[in-house]
């Protein structure tokens, strides 16, 4: 026999690990466990409790207690009270904390890595190597920006009591990327591990008794989605960050509109994993099972989605199921295994239903030769080729070991076929050519693309999705700016007096109300596309200045005339891809020909509102050169992740942005919105003052003789109110301001819930005598972080 042919057929023996000291920990709990409140353990109100099962066998390993309604009102309580002194500890007090609960972490890290697996079912191997050290990554990283808080983030604040509920395929990983960052800023937390994974959650509660963290600061209340949707719906709760499935996040959007509450929501992804015909293919083949079989598949950025050049496509998948065939699946605690068991039962059984959908619609599977344990839950990993576009296989989420293979011919093709997904969470791009990967990088619609790599998560580093993977970034500065307030004033609605929301033939100026004096119509039209455009249902309205005297008519907007607009953006997608330069270029002669007209914009103003025309029109050319100037400026960064490696964080453009204004100041307030959201490159549907439009339609001229392109702005009059939630199910509106009233807020929250866009939503007026750069600058992008990998 040769040396070659033993090392080709040689079998892997069982190496477990001991799960002595974990079951030693269960045992000196009696297998039974309260909820974490106000630093003590409690017993349950209900009394009622649930199993946590053993993946791998099925077996019981405790009995949790089941949170309700009054236990998540004593632990947000309990949060409420600790929150002042917490606050006031100061930034390297907190520090001190965070960083001994990291210390601590790693001396248990034994007990935490197996009982995780024992709790979840994952291989010991990726809760030993990977979510233990990861967690005290978080700790660590984030005692130092506890500390450099004040310094790096001045004027902001913590936003307060925070709910947090997390899911099962990183319980403990889960749990340091939500508290961490939240202790740092000084918030305080209740915390809802998932239904099947509580355990490692519990041991951390121990931990922060362990370290003496101050009573209420971190409250840990199990249960199920009951539990979940107290927390959720408790009205001293200042934000919630959920991480779980898209159609959970849209209900937890729902529930919270108009509630104040800040939101962050990482959820489901159908990522595609791409590989050019000049990659690495065994490195990318190692890609492949690190992206699509860690953790069983159950991972939200899990490269579930294969697209491989043409001409190596079937090379690579004959490759691939070599590979598939030296897998080996079994007990998690086995150290010589790759593929752990699946978290529970309804899972298996939802893995194995979405697998014969994919047999029954033509694609061919592939299954190793092997049989997996029949005893527990598992599930063997699976490769699909032959997969359409458009079939349930390649657009739901499977959340389970199994991948689905297309092929591709262009590289423009490759990037239609990854961004035919309602996700947009993460993304691999495999290909020797550094120019190639970094060209189709930003053109994916995701907020993390790995390249020549796969599933990489760090402190440091931003994590989070676009479209309907969410919004909002864990980990890294833009992570912590989710549990701070920025210093934005918003001025309370003014109260003034609104036009009749519907409109009748007396109102609309038939009789004489709509002509000048020449007899000639002079109603303002829409601006749609770079062209002026009657409003789709033919009227309009009128509108008064501030002695009521008839200025003029507006367009009354509808449906079809945000449709039309939406697609004019569509059509003007150039203007996101153009340079900085050029749209500074662009905003500094608008300023330069509102200048030249600045004297009938000051008597437009003043018979309008009444107010100081000139002081607004200067202010005005003043902030579009404001705007100019940070339209090139806002860079991105480089994350020091610690590994060789470049994390390039990139603010890109939401795309079609919309933005409804506010009454105060119709010129000023409408460019202080509408200029950010241009020069950070989102083309824009804008809805100006429904009291004062003739502020923002007499831009029209100024626009064309500016070289705005056609439909980077687009300008739709009418009733706000109505037109804000016909904005906000747009599936193609991306993002959403709104400055109005309560009741528009709240309408504008609960229908964003469609495509799970951003919001950001004020009941009143934003200050703008002010120019708010730090946050409008967040507001008006994205941020993506590229992984990119160097050296050998």
């Amino acid at each position: 026999m040769s040396v070659l042919h033993a090392y080709e057929t040689m079998s892997y023996g069982p190496a477990p690990e001991s799960p002595a000291d974990a079951v030693a920990w269960l045992d000196r709990h009696g297998r039974r466990f309260g909820l974490f409140i106000g630093g003590a353990w409690s017993e349950a109100t209900s009394g009622e409790l649930f199993p946590s099962l053993d993946p791998s066998s099925g077996d019981s390993l405790a009995e949790i207690s089941q949170g309700s309604e009054a236990d998540v009102d004593r632990a947000v309580d309990a949060a409420r009270a600790a929150l002042p002194a917490w606050g006031e500890l100061g930034g390297h007090r907190r520090s001190r904390y965070l960083y001994a609960i990291a210390r601590q972490v790693q001396k248990h890290s034994r007990l935490l890595a197996v009982l995780e697996s024992m709790d979840n079912g994952k291989p010991i191997r990726e809760t030993r190597d990977i979510d233990v050290p990861l967690v005290a990554r978080h700790f660590y990283h984030h005692a130092g920006w506890a500390q450099l808080l004040e310094e790096e983030f001045p004027g902001q604040e913590a936003v307060g009591v925070c709910g947090q509920i997390i899911p099962w395929n990183f319980p403990l990983l889960m749990l340091a990327w939500k508290i961490a960052p939240a202790l740092a800023c000084g918030n305080t937390v209740v915390l809802k591990p998932a239904e099947y994974t509580s355990l490692t959650a519990l041991a951390m509660a121990e931990i922060c008794q362990e370290v003496g963290l101050p009573e209420g600061v971190v409250n840990i209340v199990t249960g199920d989605g009951r539990t979940g949707d107290a927390l959720v719906r408790h009205p001293d709760v200042d934000k919630i960050a959920f991480t779980g499935s898209t159609e959970v996040g849209r209900l937890i959007r729902r529930a919270t509109a108009g509630s104040g509450k800040k939101l962050s929501l990482e959820l489901g992804g159908k990522s595609p994993f791409i590989v050019f015909d000049d990659a690495d293919i065994d490195s990318a083949i190692e890609g492949v099972v690190d992206a699509i079989w860690f953790n069983q598949g159950q991972v939200c950025c899990a490269g579930s989605r294969l697209l491989v050049q043409e001409s190596i496509a079937e090379a690579f998948y004959a490759k691939l199921r070599r590979r598939m065939e030296t897998l080996r699946v079994g007990h998690p605690l086995d150290k010589a295994i790759d593929i752990g068991a699946i978290v529970a039962p309804v899972q298996l059984e939802r893995i194995g239903q979405l697998v014969e959908e994919g047999k029954a619609e033509g694609a061919v599977c592939h299954q190793p030769s092997w049989a997996v344990p029949q005893e527990g839950w598992f599930y063997p990993p699976t490769l699909f080729t032959g997969v359409e576009p458009s079939s349930s296989l390649a657009q739901v989420e499977i959340f389970g070991p199994v991948m689905v293979a297309m092929t591709f011919r262009t590289p423009s093709e490759a990037v239609a076929l990854a961004n035919d997904t309602r996700y947009g969470l993460a993304a691999s791009v495999w290909s020797e050519n550094v120019n190639l990967a970094l060209d189709i990088a930003p053109q994916l619609a995701a907020g993390v693309v790995w390249i020549n790599s796969t599933n990489l998560f760090d402190a440091a580093a931003g994590f989070g999705g676009y479209r309907e993977s969410g919004f909002g970034r864990e980990g890294g500065r833009e992570g912590l700016g989710e549990y701070l307030r920025s210093a934005v004033t918003v001025n309370p609605p003014s109260g003034s007096p609104d036009h009749d929301p519907e409109p009748t033939p007396s109102d609309l100026g038939i009789v004489g109300g709509g002509l000048g004096a020449s007899g000639i119509d002079r109603t303002a039209k829409m601006y749609i596309g770079g062209k002026q455009q009657r409003p789709d249902g033919g009227n309009s309205y009128p509108v008064r200045g501030h002695d009521g005297v008839h200025l003029g008519d507006a367009g009354w907007g509808n449906r079809k005339d945000i449709r039309n607009a939406v697609e004019a953006a569509r059509k003007g997608a150039a203007w996101s891809k153009t340079t900085g330069h050029l749209r500074a270029q662009i905003l500094y002669y608008l300023a330069e020909n509102l200048d030249a007209r600045a004297g009938e914009f000051e008597a437009r103003l003043h018979a309008l509102t009444g107010g100081d025309g000139r002081a607004e029109v200067q202010a005005s050319i003043e902030r579009l050169f404001y705007w100019a100037a940070w339209a090139d400026k806002h860079d991105g960064a480089v994350h020091g992740v610690p590994m060789r490696n470049v994390t390039l964080a990139m603010p890109e453009p939401w795309g079609i942005l919309a933005v409804c204004c506010p009454d105060e100041q119709p010129l000023l307030g409408f460019l202080s919105l509408v200029a950010p959201a241009l020069a950070m490159g989102n083309r824009v549907i804008a809805v100006p003052s429904p009291l004062y439009p003739l502020a923002a339609t007499d831009l029209y001229q100024v626009l064309e003789t500016s070289d705005v392109p056609g439909g980077a702005l687009n300008i739709v009059t009418g009733d706000r109110e109505s037109l804000a939630p016909t904005l906000a199910q747009h599936d193609e509106v991306a993002c959403l301001w709104y400055f109005g009233t309560g009741e528009g807020v709240e309408a504008v929250e609960r229908e964003s819930a469609g495509n799970l866009k951003r919001t950001w939503a004020h009941a009143g007026a934003l200050d703008a005598t002010k120019p708010h750069g730090p946050e409008l600058l967040k507001q008006a992008t994205q941020t993506k972080n590229i992984w990119v990998p160097y050296g050998d």
